[in-house]
Order: structure tokens, then sequence, then C-alpha cells
């Protein structure tokens, strides 16, 4: 598989990566059957494996740990923290005291003396970035961390994280990881161009759109919501107009792809891969017939001309629905901090 510099760090990753939030009770949580997943990722050349510690409350870093024994020096090893895990509100967040926590708490599940990637799953409104960035220097110059990234960032966080680093002597982000596929394209307007212009590897997530690029879900079938999917049911839900524009553009899609002669899901992660910023497409399969299935699109690149038609279906810099956005800055979602006190206005 072919293989890609992290963006500064001299780590070399491949093309694609293996994705563990299906690993565990949210997806397959048979532990023997993940392994071999996890195991057979690693045979077909991908090297980086990335989880999280809130990905089944911590069942996913226990079950990559279990696989990488014996084969950890051959994985680059990635995880983020910030999501709760405890109902105790400093169980959480990007705290000093909480990422010092919960680094060694996913170094205890993963059985590993090191972290090869450790990223801030999203923002912290609640910490200042300096406290984050300075903690994380630490765990790095104390070898417990190699690199550090985010995840979900806005453009302007990236920035501000980059120039507190400069200010205070912290380590910089060297990654950000953003959600990014044919149908959810708005991190190609900033977020892309600001993490190429400082030299940031970028994993994305969710190449398939959470099945919709899979062609799956069509017009007159019906969307069963399973346990996962209930959790991001507004990502399915057809009343919303976006969800409704996904419909069409699928159909569209399905006919390009069988013109340029892959299937829709290839079509789709290989778009992913094409975009000259990003670094490596992280892979979500549950089982191991669908791993089979994407790594296919290892050997698929895309010309111009079916890139170009992909633009003319859904335009760059363009979310079809834009419940699918996993963050909103805090001053999106709170009116208090759009308006003026009523005395003021």
């Amino acid at each position: 598989m072919q293989r890609r510099t992290l963006g500064r760090t001299g780590i070399s990753v491949s093309k694609y990566a293996l994705g563990t939030m299906m690993l565990g009770q949210w997806g397959n949580a048979d532990h023997d059957d993940a392994v071999r997943l996890v195991h057979t990722a690693l045979d077909a050349g991908v090297n980086l494996v990335d989880t999280a510690d809130m990905y089944s409350h911590g069942e996913s870093e226990r079950i990559v740990g279990k696989a990488l024994r014996g084969r950890r020096d051959d994985v680059v090893l990635a995880t983020k923290g910030f999501f709760p895990m405890g109902e105790d509100p400093n169980r959480g967040g990007g705290s000093r005291r909480w990422i010092t926590r919960a680094v060694e708490d996913s170094l205890r599940r993963l059985g590993t003396d090191r972290i090869d990637l450790y990223q801030i799953h999203r923002p912290d409104p609640a910490t200042d970035i300096d406290e984050t960035l300075s903690v994380l220097s630490d765990l790095v110059r104390a070898g417990k961390i190699m690199a550090i990234g985010s995840s979900d960032f806005p453009a302007e966080q990236i920035v501000e994280a980059r120039w507190v680093a400069q200010r205070r002597n912290h380590i910089a982000f060297h990654t950000e990881q953003p959600p990014y596929s044919v149908f959810v394209r708005g991190i190609e307007r900033s977020v892309l161009p600001t993490a190429r212009k400082y030299g940031m590897g970028v994993l994305t997530w969710s190449p398939l759109n959470s099945g919709w690029l899979t062609g799956r879900y069509r017009r007159g079938t019906e969307i069963e919501l399973n346990e996962f999917r209930r959790l991001i049911a507004h990502k399915f839900d057809l009343d919303l107009a976006g969800n409704q524009r996904k419909l069409d553009a699928v159909e569209e899609l399905l006919a390009l792809a069988d013109a340029a002669g892959v299937s829709l899901t290839h079509l789709a992660l290989a778009f992913a891969a094409s975009h000259a910023a990003v670094t490596s497409v992280i892979l979500g399969p549950r089982t191991v017939e669908q791993l089979h299935d994407v790594l296919g699109a290892a050997e698929v690149a895309l010309d111009d001309e079916v890139l170009d038609r992909i633009d003319e279906i859904v335009a760059p810099g363009t979310d079809l629905n834009p419940a699918d956005i996993d963050y909103a800055p805090p001053h999106m979602t709170s009116a208090g901090l759009r308006r003026r006190p009523p005395a003021e206005r």
C-alpha cells in the first residue's frame, strides 16, 4: 500500500488507516474476530491504527492492545482523548489534570509504553489552549507521546494553537483529524488549506459518510436504526432537506462510478485520498468482509475527468447536510453568546 509522510513528523503512514470505533460494543463485540480484523489490515499493508478512549468506553483500546501484542513496533498507533469518561465533569476535556490521567489510562488499556500520535478529540472551550498544549508538550518530552494532533478543530483554532505554541515554546499540533467525504466537503474552504500551510498531516474520517456513499441508502429503501445509528439518527433523518439531497446525489454518483468501472464505495474512498492536503483516510469497518471491500480502494486512482464530475454533483466546500457536522463552536450553539444583554441593546 502506498505510504505518505505524516506532515513534518518524518513518520511514514499508509494511505488508508484502520479506524477502530466499531470494535467493541458499538459494533463488533467479538474480541477474537475484532483482533483478526486488525491483523488482516496490518497484513494488507495498513500501518496506522486509530482509536480513542471513548470508543465503546475504552473497550476499543483494549481490543487494539490485544491485537498489537508482538506487532507493536510495526504500527503507528494513534488515539484520542477529550470526551467524558465518567460522570465526574473533571473526567474529560483538555485540562492538564485530565489529559495527564487520560494518557496514562490509554497507555494501560493499549498495553504499550508510548502513543505515536495523541489527539485532542474536540476543542475544549472551557480550557485555554495554552494549558492543553503545555501538558501535551510535557508528555512528549517524557516520551509517553511521540506526536500530537487535533480533531475537528476549525481553521481559526488551528491557527490560534499554532500561534500559542510559538509564543509559549510548546510543541505545536502535528496533525488534524476532520470528517471528509464527497458529502461533507466544508473543510476544503479553510481547514485543509490551513493544515497544508502549516505542514500538518491530515487524517480524515467518515469517508463513506456513515454508509451513505456505499449506495446502501436509496429512494424507496427503509433505513433501519441499529444501536449505533440511533446515536447519530440526524444523519439518517429523511425529513431533513440535506438528506434528501444525498438521495439525489447517490444516484448520480452510482452512475459515475459505473462509468468509471469502480464501485461507489471505492469511488468515495479514492476521492477522499485524492486531496493534496490529505495524508491518510481512516476506514471504519465492523467486519473482516467489510475491511476486504474497502481495502480494494487502495488500487483505485481517479482521473481529473471523474473528479471534475464529482465537483459538479457536490460543489467543493459544500456540506450537503449541515447536521452532519459533529462540532459547532459554542457561539453557534448558544444564542446567549451572540446577543448583547437586553439592557445594552
